[in-house]
């Protein structure tokens, strides 16, 4: 029976987790605005390079290009832009353009997760309930949900329920008490 609860647990979050998209910007309108995206992105803007790696994830206004788009994703990512360490970690997570790798996922999600980004705090969270990337630890997954989901992130919120059945009271406990105290980093 307990097999069959924790294969349920794992499909629940990986149902949610799958639903969502990977990449999301406003479309480009013309060829005029990718080359001034380019040459912002060039130039070393990292909301430019992020934007970008979203063109190229997606095929916006340029022929889609995973490989592409997390070499722009990265050049941000190490300009501590959230969006970018979080749309890397999930490059990672799914092998997209980059070998898949769970470790390396975790630690772009938790770059993005300090610094508020909900969508980063939430696939963290589904990374420790689920022992991926990171020892499997309720605790800190609920913790990572809450906040996700006290910034409106819908699945975070349908996570806190589902890993609240797994944990006892005093581990619900520390997860809230660890949540009051998160304080965000600059970028």
């Amino acid at each position: 029976m307990r097999n069959l609860q924790e294969w349920l647990y794992g499909f629940a979050l990986a149902l949610i987790l799958t639903t969502q998209p990977l990449h999301a910007q406003k479309p480009i309108k013309d060829s005029k605005e990718l080359t001034e995206l380019r040459a912002k992105a060039e130039s070393g803007d990292a909301f430019a390079q992020y934007n970008l790696g979203i063109c190229y994830a997606n095929g916006e206004g340029v022929p889609k290009d995973v490989v592409e788009a997390v070499k722009w994703y990265r050049k941000a990512a190490e300009q501590n832009h959230a969006g970018a360490q979080s749309n890397l970690g999930l490059c990672y997570f799914f092998g997209e353009g980059v070998p898949k790798d769970d470790v390396e996922a975790v630690k772009w999600y938790r770059k993005a997760a300090e610094q508020n980004h909900a969508f980063a705090q939430w696939y963290l969270g589904v990374c420790y309930a689920k022992g991926e990337g990171v020892p499997k630890d309720y605790v800190q997954g609920y913790m990572w949900f809450l906040l996700a989901g006290a910034q409106g992130n819908e699945n975070a919120k349908k996570n806190i329920e589902i890993i609240e059945n797994r944990m006892t009271r005093e581990q619900i406990a520390e997860g809230q008490k660890l949540a009051r105290e998160f304080k965000p980093r600059k970028p």
